[in-house]
């Protein structure tokens, strides 16, 4: 089969630890597994690796995850004592972490390496989703933590070659984030907030896209979406990665957990049946 472009996606990879508390969860993220369970199918070839720009990981640069045994980062407070004993032993790849640091590097942006950063669960649940087996190496990206959007496109479109290069690119946030309205209080936020955004990312051209998305927090409901743009921002990478391509929406559910309204995203030219 010959291989092609890959696509670049938005997750949004839901709440703490799910994959491994579905008894408690009652199949409360059945719809969103089903989805990322579908990127292999989708992307019809084995990814050489896959870059994971996390909504948990920020700092003052542009910093790669350089270790070749990524550990572990259990990153969240108050789930069940088995969640913290987790792994996904993907391996990293310090070769391909250098070559990103390259190119951000080289489309004018400060860039570092990480030699002890470790997956944290914006990764390691939608991986174990997608590869289980955790055959594909996975390295992460982290944002940079003046949430610049403008910033976060750039740095999308110094890592678009790597997509010819069988690098699957991943933004992994969620549509909406507002953990103090994640119930019945987020119900119209979430659901005003994704109408603008398949507006915003689906329905418009490419570059109309890019100027809506730079402009999001004049969005209807943005800020009770997004109080923090932590989780929005892989979105920008994402979209910087195949910033002149067309999008789908591969994942839309209009009552997770009951009440929110959640999308993912690809961009580029996957296998989606129409």
């Amino acid at each position: 089969m010959a291989k092609h472009r890959l696509p670049s996606y938005f997750i949004s990879h839901g709440g703490g630890p799910w994959p491994w508390m579905k008894p408690q969860l009652k199949g409360a993220y059945d719809e969103l597994e089903a989805s990322l369970q579908a990127v292999p199918r989708q992307l019809g070839q084995t990814p050489k690796a896959a870059l994971v720009i996390s909504g948990h990981w920020e700092e003052p640069e542009f910093t790669v995850m350089a270790a070749p045994r990524p550990p572990m980062v259990y990153d969240y407070a108050d789930f069940p004592a088995h969640t913290y004993e987790i792994t996904y032993p993907a391996p990293g790849s310090p070769a391909l972490a250098d070559q990103v640091q390259t190119l951000i590097k080289a489309a004018g942006m400060p860039a570092r390496l990480d030699l002890q950063r470790g997956f944290d669960h914006g990764t390691f649940v939608p991986l174990f989703a997608i590869y289980p087996e955790a055959q594909v190496p996975v390295l992460q990206l982290s944002l940079k933590s003046s949430y610049d959007p403008a910033e976060h496109l750039a740095l999308g479109r110094a890592l678009a070659p790597l997509r010819d290069e069988g690098v699957l690119i991943i933004g992994s946030g969620l549509s909406y984030h507002n953990v103090r309205a994640f119930g019945p209080s987020g119900r119209a936020a979430s659901k005003d907030f994704d109408h603008w955004l398949q507006s915003a990312v689906v329905d418009s051209s490419p570059a109309e896209r890019s100027r809506h998305l730079l402009d999001w927090a004049s969005a209807p409901a943005a800020r009770m979406a997004h109080p923090r743009e932590d989780h929005l921002l892989p979105l920008m990478v994402a979209v910087g990665a195949a910033e002149s391509e067309s999008a789908q929406c591969v994942y839309h559910e209009a009552d997770f957990f009951g009440n929110l309204t959640v999308s993912s995203f690809m961009f580029g030219e996957g296998r989606v049946p129409s």
